[in-house]
Order: C-alpha cells, then structure tokens, then sequence
C-alpha cells in the first residue's frame, strides 16, 4: 500500500510541476514588452556537455547590481573568490528546492565561496526580501537587469547557475536543480 501511495504522490507532483509550468506560460505570455517572457522552469538538471561550449574559460561579464537592501553589488567585489551565479525567482519551484543546498554552500565554504542569487521576479520583487528572510538564505540577493540575463547568454530556464574561479573566469553552467555533490565535487576542485 506504501507502494501505490508513493506512486500516487510521485504523480501528483508532476502533475502539479506541468500544471505550474503551462499557467506559468499562459500569466508570462500576457505581458508584452518583457525581457523575461522566454523563462521556464526546469526541475531535473540539463546535460550540460553541449551547453558547456559558450563558456570554455571564458571571462564572467561584469555588472553592477542592486541587492535587496537597495545597496550596489559588483561582481568585482568578489575578486579572488570561487562565486556560484544562480539565476532564480521566488515562484520557480526547482529555485526554491534549490535554496537549502546553497545555504549549506555559503556555510560550508564561509571564506572561500561566495553564493550570490540573481532574482529574475517582476511582479513578485516587492516580495523578494521577505522571502529571503523568510527561508533564512545567508547570501547576496540582487535584482536583474536585461543587460545581465542578456551578457550571461539570454538565461531561458531557471534555475542556471555559473560556476566562476577565482580569476573572474566562468568554469561551468547548470541548467536546472543541480544536485550538491556537483556543486561541492567542483568547488572542491577549484579550491585546492
């Protein structure tokens, strides 16, 4: 019986992740004029192989963007460390899956990592700052901009992280929940 429960449950939440993901494509294609009508969310992680061809070391674009406290935040800011760059929105539920891992990131990694969230809400950004409180995330939240999404190669899925060592390069793109490990094995290897 704990079988058939499992099954029921397994269907459900996938039945609800297409349902989120068809409203969500029916609420994004109403507004017109926006930059981030492309976005979907992607709750399994890509293979990442062939998307890894736009970085080969290449340089992180830099940006100057506003956290939410309202205070600037450059991505220069963090010379010298391994950053993970992780585009999400509050109403993406992979991104908020996601989160707990982050958080155990920037606590594990305190001096040699810095976690920074890239949040891509519109109508939801009054409720950005609550939301950080709310799930306790322990690391910088900045609003995007256009020029961002655009110079990190137009990001069409949430979440899509960057990996970037610490001489400002980008090492690896995730598209999708990406599991710890992956995250950890890399760090791991950038840090030594």
């Amino acid at each position: 019986m704990s079988f058939l429960n499992k099954n029921i449950s397994e269907t459900m939440k996938n039945l609800f992740q297409v349902i989120a993901l068809f409203t969500l494509s029916i609420i994004l294609s109403g507004f017109s004029g926006n930059s981030y009508n492309h976005l979907s969310f992607v709750s399994g992680n890509v293979n990442n192989s062939e998307l890894n061809n736009f970085i080969n070391e290449q340089k992180a674009p830099s940006f100057t963007l506003t956290d939410i406290n309202n205070k600037k935040v450059s991505l220069s800011d963090f010379k010298g460390k391994v950053i993970i760059l992780d585009f999400w929105a509050t109403w993406c539920p992979p991104c908020r899956e996601s989160i707990p891992d982050l958080i155990e990131l920037q606590d594990k990694y305190k001096n040699k990592l810095v976690v920074i969230g890239i949040s891509l809400d519109r109508e939801t950004k009054p409720n950005v700052k609550e939301f950080v409180k709310d799930k306790g995330i322990n690391y910088k939240i900045l609003y995007a901009t256009p020029e961002v999404v655009q110079a990190y190669g137009n990001i069409n899925a949430i979440p899509t992280s960057f990996i970037i060592n610490g001489k400002g390069f980008i090492v690896e793109r995730y598209i999708g929940l990406t599991p710890k490990q992956t995250y950890i094995d890399r760090i791991d290897n950038l840090i030594k």
